[in-house]
């Protein structure tokens, strides 16, 4: 099957430093791709040169069988996009800013007009139809966003960071509607800083340090393949102490940071049970998750 997104040996720098080292990525239809990586791991670059909005210097973009950026202009017309930080025109209603950017697409009042039930109705805005946006929540303006990103109807959503500062309730709704537009055959490529929502919707993840891409799979196969099975996190203090004393003998590999001993084991019942007979500590027994995969790849200092 030809990929609806192929990316080839992609490559960008900026003042001599190389943002985007040699990337290739392959996104079928129907797939929620997600691309995950620290600030400045080079994610928004990436984004940019896949929409045509900055030339590569060197590598290859096929969007919808559209060579990009010769031809992202072509391409764009069957793309939307959801940006990180809601630019929605605050002077205009709902239904205003669905009808306005409809129109850049040379769509017909009449065609846009045909749409609005629905993209209303998916955003479960339905009754804010004729509302100005700044008397809307955060999470409405977020999945008035994602409406008018579908205004279109798009083969490609690109989604950056489609969540950030949202309550878990609207967070749950717009993980729905996402969902919804895979099984209708939407592919959709997502960058998000949340490992819950890359684990949840993404049928397959990138991630990337440094502008280069150090991992590639499912979700749950990138876990099995990069970390312990089971991972107890110790709390408390002289944490440190007891980690350097104990952990190596119940762990297969464990970490310090700051209070906190994470123990990455493959059985952690011995290491349940001595901790029982230390009171002074506090533990959490969990599964691993890709939040783990993430910090293992990427490493827990800060990146600015």
């Amino acid at each position: 099957m030809s990929a609806i997104i192929e990316v080839h040996n992609l490559h960008k720098s900026y003042a001599g430093l190389r943002v985007v080292d040699n990337i290739t990525i392959r996104i079928q239809r129907g797939e929620c791709y997600g691309l995950l990586g620290p600030n400045g791991a080079g994610k928004s670059t990436t984004l940019r040169l896949l929409l045509g909005l900055t030339d590569p210097d060197g590598g290859t973009i096929t969007l919808l069988n559209q060579e990009v950026p010769r031809l992202a202009r072509e391409a764009r017309l069957r793309i939307g996009v959801v940006p990180q930080i809601d630019n929605l025109d605050p002077d205009f209603t709902v239904e205003e800013n669905l009808l306005v950017y409809g129109r850049y697409f040379g769509m017909s009042e009449r065609e846009i007009e045909a749409r609005l039930p629905m993209l209303l109705e998916f955003a479960n805005l339905t009754g804010k139809r004729e509302a100005m946006v700044p008397t809307l929540s955060g999470g409405m303006k977020r999945r008035l966003s994602l409406a008018r990103a579908l205004v279109n109807d798009p083969d490609i959503i690109f989604l950056d960071e489609p969540t950030t500062g949202l309550d878990p309730q609207a967070r749950h709704l717009i993980w729905q509607r996402l969902r919804e537009l895979t099984s209708q055959g939407k592919t959709l490529m997502l960058t998000t800083h949340f490992m819950e929502e890359a684990e949840r919707l993404c049928h397959r993840l990138g991630i990337l340090d440094h502008g280069r891409m150090i991992a590639e799979d499912t979700p749950r196969e990138m876990i099995r393949k990069n970390i312990e099975p089971q991972v107890v996190e110790v709390f408390g203090d002289q944490v440190e102490t007891w980690a350097q004393a104990y952990a190596a003998q119940f762990s297969q590999r464990f970490e310090v940071s700051g209070e906190t001993a994470f123990c990455y084991v493959n059985d952690a019942q011995p290491l349940v049970a001595h901790l029982q007979d230390r009171p002074k500590f506090r533990y959490m027994h969990r599964p691993a998750n890709l939040e783990d995969v993430f910090i293992k790849l990427t490493g827990r200092e800060m990146r600015d």
